[in-house]
């Protein structure tokens, strides 16, 4: 018998919102800042910092 997958948009939607906290935390910049550029750039972790260090920069 074969079991159809089926996605859990909840569970991707908590995933998302840890990475934004993280990425807040981590970085100093606001929760939609981080939203922001996890949208533009994704799980670059390393791009993702970077672009967050020259937007405090601009502050």
């Amino acid at each position: 018998m074969a079991y159809k997958r089926t996605s859990d948009t909840s569970r991707v939607k908590k995933g998302a919102e840890l990475e934004v906290e993280h990425l807040a935390e981590v970085t100093d910049v606001t929760p939609k800042q981080a939203r922001t550029l996890l949208r533009k750039h994704g799980a670059d972790w390393q791009r993702l910092k970077d672009e967050a260090e020259e937007l405090k920069k601009d502050e």
